[in-house]
């Protein structure tokens, strides 16, 4: 597990209140769900704090087209989780919503016994088969597999530009990587670090790559470190 010393976004301050980290997403239904979402999301990166979860495939609904952009946290999000197919936010965790309400003559409610005459009891044996077989199939899709980063960067002491440092990490671009919510945190006598979460994909980016580029900004950083790294979506192994 993490260190204690790194609790929400790593806040070792006694002094300091820590954010809740959980959001509720029935809030999202008020007048003022986008402000409170957007300003949760200063601090965090998904619902339930770090980690993508069903809670966000359920906030996501909440949405039917992007948020406008005076929400920049809220925005990042939507982005962010837009860019999951089906079948990766399917695999995050929690429960999934729950299923529809049945409706009169759902193919659960089909009576393969009932007196019906034996050539329809054939024909939705059948069509019943081929549903199993394309469901089948669409399981074995290949997912990407992801992980979600905290890459922990230290500047030189306190005199050091710190949004100058971030602006430089964020601007780091290759396919694959995707920068979430950063967070400066004390260290000591008056000295912040950068705390960065990002979204990799696991075959196109190395986190060491992602280090070393981050310590080319040696005018600000003096040193990085990766103190978190949660796989969020694994691939599936096709027969």
């Amino acid at each position: 597990g993490i260190n204690a010393e790194y609790g929400p976004f790593f806040l070792n301050s006694a002094s300091r209140t820590h954010p809740k980290m959980v959001f509720e997403v029935s809030n999202l239904s008020k007048a003022d769900g986008a402000q409170q979402f957007d300003t949760y999301l200063a601090d965090f990166s998904y619902v339930n704090g770090y980690t993508p979860s069903q809670s966000d495939v359920d906030a996501l609904k909440h949405f039917n087209e992007a948020p406008q952009a005076k929400f920049e946290n809220l925005s990042r999000w939507w982005r962010h989780l837009s860019s999951f197919s089906d079948e990766e936010k399917a695999s995050f965790p929690g429960s999934a919503a729950p299923a529809a309400e049945k409706k009169e003559g759902d193919d659960e409610d089909f009576d393969l016994f009932g007196d019906g005459d034996e050539e329809e009891y054939e024909r939705e044996l059948e069509r019943r088969r081929k549903e199993a077989e394309e469901k089948s199939g669409k399981k074995k899709k290949e997912l990407v597999a992801k992980s979600s980063v905290l890459f922990d960067v230290k500047p030189w002491d306190d005199t050091t530009d710190m949004k100058a440092l971030e602006e430089s990490v964020r601007s780091i671009e290759q396919e694959g990587l995707l920068w979430g919510a950063g967070k400066l945190v004390d260290v000591a006598y008056g000295v912040k670090k950068l705390v960065i979460n990002a979204v990799i994909v696991d075959d196109l980016v190395s986190t060491e790559d992602i280090e070393e580029k981050i310590r080319e900004f040696d005018e600000y950083v003096q040193s990085v470190d990766t103190v978190s790294y949660t796989h969020l979506t694994l691939p599936t192994i096709l027969r």
